[in-house]
Parts: structure tokens; sequence; C-alpha cells
């Protein structure tokens, strides 16, 4: 979620803060201040995964402009953050989404073992979690990952085989501007997060990282191998893009 001004280049340089003030209605929001060289305009940005506010501003441009840009859209501001979902922790009681479907997430003190999936009596599914109250978050978080390791490298070596290429060491990020990443080495990195997406969806980003073990671009070439491999590279990307922001809520 972007706003933007085209702005012309003063001459003068100043120093910034690294945060201002934007008060709308009451509310206070801290906005981050950022220079970007190649900036020809002022732009502010909320971030749908973490719910940041970023004002950039070109190299050479006003600061207190740019101020007075950002003040007069604080009712965007309020707006944007008003439409990003409420974060939901990993504890029992909770509703996740694993592989696409909701789970609950249900605290066994007593039970033998970490964390695993049952099917529930009435409602949900339950993904259950063993042992001590302050640990149950921990394990949740592990068995989220397992899952998620376990599922994409199965969907890594089953795209690679089919492409004829081998992928380097497959690793789980956290990460916010990416679901997916590959070195010039061939690592591939994901975010963690895709467990909590169908299916189909997990595995057009490994498609999508395999691919560029031949192609380490998006050209025309590249979408062609990517959708060779994963038929419904189409429907994958609508639902990020529909879905993937909510993704981020769990903490």
């Amino acid at each position: 979620m972007i706003l933007g001004l085209r702005v012309a280049r003063p001459p003068a340089r100043q120093m910034d803060p690294s945060h201002i003030e934007v008060r709308h209605n009451g509310d206070v929001f801290r906005v981050a201040v950022r220079r970007v060289p190649a900036a020809r305009r002022f732009t502010l940005r909320v971030s749908a995964a973490t719910g940041g506010v970023v004002l950039s501003l070109p190299a050479r441009a006003d600061l207190h402009t740019a101020v007075d840009f950002a003040s007069r859209h604080g009712g965007w501001i309020a707006a944007r953050i008003a439409r990003l979902p409420d974060e939901a922790p990993l504890v029992p009681g909770a509703i996740v989404p694993f592989r696409g479907l909701d789970h609950r997430i249900v605290h066994r003190p007593a039970a033998r073992g970490t964390a695993w999936i049952e099917q529930g009596a009435d409602g949900p599914p339950l993904l259950v979690v063993a042992g001590a109250a302050e640990h149950a978050h921990r394990r949740v978080l592990d068995f989220l990952k397992r899952e998620a390791k376990k599922d994409l490298e199965a969907a890594v070596a089953l795209h690679a085989t089919a492409l004829g290429v081998k992928p380097g060491k497959i690793t789980l990020r956290d990460t916010r501007s990416r679901w997916g990443s590959c070195s010039s080495t061939g690592r591939l990195n994901f975010s963690w997060r895709l467990i909590f997406a169908p299916p189909f969806v997990l595995d057009y980003l490994a498609a999508h990282e395999v691919s560029h073990l031949r192609e380490m671009n998006h050209s025309a070439r590249f979408w062609r191998i990517v959708h060779r491999l994963c038929q419904r590279t189409d429907d994958a990307e609508a639902w990020l893009k529909r879905h993937g922001a909510g993704l981020h809520r769990f903490r």
C-alpha cells in the first residue's frame, strides 16, 4: 500500500530524524524516515506484513515538505492500518490455518510428545501441544516449521527431478518481503509461513525457486518453466495477492 507525490530537488541537504509522528483524530502514528537516492517523489508505505509506516523521500528533498506531506495524509495512514488483520498469537484456543485448513490449538499438559494433528470430534481439526504451558508456543512453532520444511523439501525434490537440476541447501526464514529466494550458488530460502497456505501455493513457490536454477531472472523463458512445473501458478499468485499478507499476523 503506497501513496506518492512527485517533488523537485532543492539544493540543500538536511539531517533527518529516524522517525516522525503523524497525528490523526487523536491517534499518533510512528513513521520511519528513509532517504532513497533514486527516488523522485515522496512516498508513504504501510507494510501489510508488519503494519510499519515508512516515509521515503529523494536524497536532496526538503525534509519539512516531506513531513508536511505525511501529516496531510494521516487519514490515509489510519485507513490502511485499520484494514490490516489483527495479530493472532499461536497459543492454546487459537484457530490457525495448517496447510490451508483451520485448526484449533489445544493444550494437553499431561500428554506425551510435543505437538501433532488430530481430527476434531466436533468442529475443526486439532493441533495438539503437550507439556508445560510455558513451552506451548515454542512447541507449536517448532512443529509448524518442521512440517513446512518437510513439505518444501518434498516439493523441491519433485520439481528439481522434473527439471534435471540439483538444488543446494534449503533454509527456512521468517522473511517479510518475499516468500522464497534462490541464491547464485543454488541455495533455496523459503518462508516457514507457507505451511499456513493451501498445498498448491507452497508447491508453486517451490517450483518458482527451482526454476531459478535454470533461469536466474523473471524472463518469459523463466515463466514458461514455472508454468510447466506448476499448472496452478496463476491460482497460487492470485491466492498470495489476496491472502498472503494475512499469513504474517500469526505471532
